[in-house]
C-alpha cells in the first residue's frame, strides 16, 4: 500500500485506543525486521532513524530503504527522522526524503523551543512533511534526576499553547521517562499524562520506552498516549539474535547469518506491538 503518514497512523491509533510502536533502525535488516513484524501482527508501525547514525549510513539511504519496504507492505508503515536537535538537521532530513521529522528543542528555554519548532513546521509544511516536537525534557535513564525531577516534566499549562503556536503534528512529552537504559525502574506520572491528553490537541509521544514496566506502558495506552519510541531494547534483541545464530552455526556466510537472526528480532517487535495493543486491534 502507499507509504503512510505518521499523522494519519497516530490519529487512527488515538481514535482506536492502541499504541503505535516507533522503532529505531540503522540498516537494511533492522528496517526489514520491523516491517515483517507489522505485517504478521496486522497493525501499523513507524520506522525511524536517529540522525546520530548518519556516520554509519546516509540519511537518504535509510529513508529510501524504509520507504520502499513501506510501499510494499500490506499494512500502513510510516517513516520518520527522530531527534533533530536543530533546524538544519530537520531540514536535512526533509531533503533526504523523510516524510516526517522530529525537531527537539526541549533543551532550550520555552520561547526558543517554540520559535525553533514553528520554523521547522513552516518549512516542513511546504513539502507536506509531518513534524513531531518535544516539550519538557526527556533526558537520560542513567541520571536519576532525569526520571524523578518533576521540574523537567512537560508543563500541562504550556502544552496547548505550544501546539497551537508551533503547528506541530504530535508532541513528545516528559512524564518520568528517559532515553537509554534506566538506572532504576521509572514511575510514570499518569496524572500528568491524562492532563496532557486533555490539554494537547495532537497525539502524544512517549520516548524512552525501553525498560519501562509493561503495566505502565499499558496504562499509558489506556490514558491516550499514541506513539511509543523503542530503540535500546530493539538493538539489544537484534544483537542477541545475531549472537544466537552464530552460536547455532548459521550457514551461508553473512547473508545466512542475517536470515537466521531475523526471527528473534521480529518476535521482539511483535511482542511490543501486542503489549501496546491491549484491545487486540487488527487490520
Amino acid at each position: 500500500m502507499p507509504l503512510a503518514k505518521v499523522k494519519d497512523i497516530l490519529t487512527h491509533a488515538t481514535e482506536n485506543h492502541y499504541g503505535v510502536a516507533a522503532v529505531n533502525v540503522f540498516n537494511y535488516e533492522t528496517v526489514k525486521w520491523v516491517a515483517q513484524a507489522a505485517e504478521r501482527e496486522r497493525v501499523p508501525v513507524i520506522i525511524q532513524l536517529y540522525p546520530g547514525f548518519e556516520s554509519y549510513i546516509a540519511l537518504e539511504h535509510i529513508a529510501a530503504i524504509a520507504k520502499d519496504l513501506a510501499a510494499q507492505s500490506p499494512v500502513p508503515i510510516a517513516v520518520h527522522l527522530d531527534h533533530s536537535a536543530s533546524y538544519e538537521i530537520a531540514v536535512k532530513g526533509i531533503k533526504a526524503g523523510f516524510p516526517s521529522v522530529m525537531v527537539d528543542g526541549s533543551a532550550l528555554p520555552y520561547e526558543e523551543n517554540l520559535a525553533l519548532t514553528a520554523a521547522v513546521t513552516r518549512t516542513a509544511a511546504v513539502f507536506g512533511v509531518d513534524v513531531e516536537a518535544e516539550l519538557g525534557h526527556v533526558g537520560s535513564g542513567a541520571r536519576l534526576e532525569d526520571i524523578t525531577d518533576s521540574g523537567k516534566y512537560t508543563s500541562v499549562a504550556q502544552a496547548q499553547e505550544f501546539v497551537e503556536k508551533t503547528g506541530c503534528g504530535s508532541l513528545a512529552v516528559a512524564v518520568g521517562n528517559a532515553h537509554g537504559e534506566y538506572i532504576q525502574a521509572p514511575s510514570l506520572d499518569f496524572g500528568r499524562i491524562a492532563a496532557l491528553r486533555k490539554a494537547a490537541p495532537v497525539p502524544l509521544v512517549l520516548h524512552g520506552c525501553s525498560g519501562i514496566p509493561h503495566d505502565q506502558l499499558r496504562e499509558s495506552v489506556r490514558l491516550g498516549m499514541s506513539k511509543f519510541n523503542i530503540a535500546t531494547e530493539y538493538f539489544q534483541a537484534c544483537c542477541q539474535s545475531v549472537a544466537g545464530a552464530m552460536e547455532a552455526g548459521a550457514k551461508g556466510g553473512l547473508p545466512g547469518l542475517m536470515e537466521e537472526a531475523a526471527q528473534g528480532a521480529v518476535d521482539f517487535v511483535r511482542g511490543k506491538m501486542r503489549l501496546l495493543n491491549p484491545n487486540g486491534f487488527s487490520l
